[in-house]
């Protein structure tokens, strides 16, 4: 049976030991990691090397822009998994587990890699320019800076899973030379810009991420993220403001058989008795490389072995099921 979220908390794990520790205190991290990632899906983690500085400028520009009024906004529209701007109404999450759900309660500036790549049709879908907002000149050196500490910090955290499950340290991170990573600043402002919300409707509704790691920065609200376990339910998730909040996707749960599950959650609608509150979130969507095909790892490690699957064939149809419209 699964733990709660309350019962056994979603840890806070200290990522220094596993960059500059020794055998013994990897193999004690690695082991709470495999636990963590058996219920709920979901690890805190610090020591990442990623300043707070960094991620309060981020917001302090995007914010600028998401206050723009929405004609100039809509010069950077753009289709989910594109790059540029996500409008109200653009997406409902709830539609990757076939939940008939209002429109998401946000606006997103996407951004991701886009060094060329050599075969031009994956070039084409996955590796198109970024679209920089004019008005806020001073985003794109930032989300640049971001982005590529970001990746770097994936590779650390894939490399970890892969040994936390027994295996190389290399099992996951040797399919990243160029992985097409994404990065999306979420707006969750209050009523006064969205509306009160309507039934069943969220700031995003539930749904398991679709790729290998999450890494996010979030701030703490009453309209904030909650993770679902088979035991408890829908829970409130533990914060620090020093920690990243990680997460497992749909193609690594997979790829572990089932071992991992895909961290399920939601963001709750604006709350009544703090109508006007607004977050924003920082959200790293790790990926492979295109192409990378993906195959369950076998018991005792494995529990479910799935067909073998294209990651990125995958990614695109997931992207296309929670797209509005």
């Amino acid at each position: 049976m699964r733990t709660s979220v309350s019962d056994a908390p979603v840890p806070t794990i200290d990522l220094r030991p596993w960059l500059a520790g020794g055998e013994e205190a990897r193999a004690s991290l690695a082991r709470t990691v495999d636990q963590a990632l058996q219920t709920a899906g979901f690890l805190l983690v610090t020591g990442h090397g990623v300043e707070p500085e960094l991620r309060a400028a981020i917001r302090r520009a995007a914010r600028e822009f998401f206050l723009l009024p929405d004609e100039v906004k809509r010069r950077y529209e753009a289709k989910v998994g594109g790059r540029g701007w996500l409008g109200p109404g653009a997406e409902a999450n709830g539609y990757a587990e076939g939940t008939e759900t209002p429109p998401d309660l946000k606006e997103s500036l996407t951004f991701a890699t886009d060094e060329p790549f050599e075969d031009p049709v994956v070039n084409a879908e996955w590796y198109a320019p970024n679209v920089w907002p004019a008005e806020v000149p001073g985003l794109r050196d930032l989300c640049r800076t971001y982005l590529s500490r970001m990746a770097a910090l994936e590779k650390e955290l894939l490399s970890l899973l892969g040994y936390a499950l027994g295996l190389r340290p290399d099992f996951f991170s040797r399919h990243m030379d160029r992985p097409t990573y994404g990065f999306n600043i979420n707006w969750y402002p209050g009523t006064d810009v969205v509306g009160a919300p309507l039934p069943g409707q969220f700031r995003i509704g539930p749904h398991t991420d679709f790729g290998t790691v999450t890494v996010l920065d979030r701030q703490a609200g009453k309209g904030g993220l909650q993770v679902y376990t088979d035991a408890g339910g829908w829970e409130d998730a533990p914060y620090d403001p020093a920690a990243l909040t990680i997460n497992i996707g749909d193609l690594l749960s997979r790829w572990t058989g089932d071992r991992w599950r895909s961290g399920r959650h939601r963001v709750l609608p604006p709350p009544v008795e703090a109508p006007a509150e607004e977050l924003m979130s920082l959200v790293y969507f790790g990926e492979c490389t295109p192409g990378t095909l993906v195959e369950s790892v076998p018991a005792p490690v494995g529990r479910v072995t799935y067909p073998p699957v294209d990651s990125h064939v995958y990614l695109r149809e997931k992207l296309d099921s929670i797209t509005v419209g």
